[in-house]
């Protein structure tokens, strides 16, 4: 039997995702023979391949995480959000609450330390979009496994059942957080 293709991206987050599901500790030996990872934060692959699965970490603060994740959708068959930054928003979108343009100047030339400040626009560094986004306002989302970072057990939970041909919605004892 062919092993499910899966990708994953991490965007703009602190990695707490990737990390619970290395959390799943011995369970990731089965996974691993049921599924061959492609471009993932972990492995050198460049591009994007066909896959099954998709999973993206993090909120969309930037025009170069609006293009990975509209290229990571475009590539796979089911996308499945990990943790409240993708979710929601999360942490990082606490940024939309205030004008860019005013995050810029208070962090580039209005604060205490800076001497002679300006804005840089260095070469290559991505622009920000002007409100940090969750996922499902960029592309279609079609499961979602929150929390932060998602418990390990919710994650391999979700993993599991896409594995078994369905898609998952976590029963409402892996939604608590206490």
């Amino acid at each position: 039997m062919a092993k499910v293709k899966v990708a994953s991206v991490w965007l703009e987050g602190c990695s707490g995702c990737h990390m619970s599901f290395l959390d799943i500790d011995a369970a990731i030996i089965d996974l691993a023979n049921a599924v061959e990872f492609t471009r993932t934060p972990i492995t050198d692959i460049k591009e994007f391949p066909e896959v099954d699965v998709g999973i993206v970490e993090g909120s969309v603060g930037n025009t170069e995480e609006e293009e990975v994740l509209k290229d990571l959708r475009a590539h796979c068959k089911i996308l499945m959000a990990w943790g409240d930054c993708a979710c929601f928003g999360g942490v990082c979108a606490m940024r939309s609450t205030l004008d860019k343009e005013d995050c810029l100047k208070r962090a580039y030339i209005e604060s205490e330390s800076t001497v002679d400040g300006k804005i840089p626009h260095p070469p290559g560094v991505p622009a920000l979009l002007d409100k940090v986004l969750p996922v499902n306002n960029i592309v279609k989302v079609d499961c979602y496994v929150p929390g932060c970072p998602p418990e390990a057990s919710a994650i391999l939970y979700g993993l599991k059942e896409l594995l078994a041909g369905k898609i998952p919605v976590l029963p409402p004892d892996m939604m608590r957080f206490d």
